[in-house]
């Protein structure tokens, strides 16, 4: 898969202000899903979609604790976050080199 495709996917789930909780959330803390679901207000049905959107985004990742196979503990995958970081990094070098060289045309151009 490209990183643009998994940009757009990084993008596409963190485009809903619940996953945004959500994420906000699990950067303290491992949780498991009824503890999110209880903590951002919303049905545990309503929450696994948005769980499912975050996935699918690579942005969390879940597993069973050793003593209850049955518990979903839900975490942040950092490469996700890595590849934004790095992509909005380019896109401000892009837009002060961009500024720059429109500041240096008019100091040159004068009054």
């Amino acid at each position: 898969m490209s990183e643009a495709v998994d940009l757009d996917r990084v993008l596409a789930a963190l485009a809903d202000p619940r996953r945004r909780q959500v994420v906000e959330l699990l950067r303290e803390r491992p949780r498991r899903a009824g503890e999110l679901a209880e903590a951002v207000g919303l049905s545990p049905a309503a929450l696994t979609r948005h769980l499912r959107a975050l996935k699918q985004g690579g942005i969390v990742e879940d597993a069973h604790p050793a003593f209850d196979a049955r518990v979903r503990v839900f975490s942040l995958r950092p490469e996700p976050m890595a590849a934004l970081k790095a992509w909005l990094g380019e896109t401000e070098r892009f837009w002060s080199d961009e500024l720059a060289a429109f500041k240096a045309h008019v100091e040159r151009s004068g009054p």
